[in-house]
C-alpha cells in the first residue's frame, strides 16, 4: 500500500490537460468510480499492452459506472499519438510537472542495472463514486490486472 494514499480518504484532487485537448479533473467525474493507472512512458511495451487491456475493456467498466484515466508525465503531444496509433479510446493525462503523480505516491526513486534515476512505478488506484480511495495495486504486472480492477469496479 503506497505511504501516501489510505483506504477511505478522499483521493488527491487535480486537473490535467488530457489528450484530445480535454482536461481532465477528479471533481468533475464525481458520481463515477475512476480507474486512475499510472504507467511511466506511452508507446512501450508494458505500458502499450496495459493500455490495450484496459482499452478492451472499457464497454465493460462504463457499464459499472467507471471512468478509466490513465496518467503518465508524457506530454499532451505523445498521449495523442499513443492514442491515435493504437486506436485507444480512454482518457490519458499529461502530468509533466509531476505534482499529481508526486501526490498519489508513484513519482519514486526507482533502480535499474545499479542506476538510480525518478520514474513512475505503475500502480492502479481505484477512486469510489464519493471521490475516496477504495484500492490500491502497487507494482502491477500487467497480465491480467485490467480484467482484476474490473471486477473490483463493479464491486462497488
Amino acid at each position: 500500500m503506497s505511504s501516501t494514499l489510505k483506504i477511505g480518504e478522499a483521493a488527491p484532487d487535480f486537473e490535467l490537460p488530457g489528450a484530445g485537448s480535454q482536461t481532465v479533473r477528479l471533481k468533475d467525474l464525481r458520481g463515477k468510480a475512476v480507474v486512475l493507472y499510472f504507467y511511466p512512458k506511452d508507446d512501450t511495451s508494458g505500458c502499450t499492452k496495459e493500455a490495450m487491456e484496459f482499452n478492451r475493456l472499457r464497454g465493460d467498466f462504463a457499464k459499472a459506472g467507471a471512468e478509466i484515466v490513465g496518467v503518465s508525465p508524457d506530454s499532451v503531444a505523445s498521449h495523442d499519438k499513443f492514442r491515435a496509433k493504437y486506436g485507444l479510446d480512454l482518457s490519458l493525462a499529461a502530468d509533466e510537472d509531476k505534482r499529481m503523480l508526486e501526490a498519489y505516491g508513484v513519482w519514486t526513486e526507482k533502480s535499474m542495472y545499479g542506476r538510480k534515476y525518478m520514474g513512475v512505478v505503475r500502480t492502479t488506484v481505484l477512486v469510489d463514486r464519493e471521490g475516496r480511495v477504495a484500492r490500491v495495486w502497487e507494482k502491477v504486472k500487467v497480465a491480467g490486472h485490467a480484467d482484476e480492477v474490473l471486477a473490483a469496479a463493479k464491486a462497488l
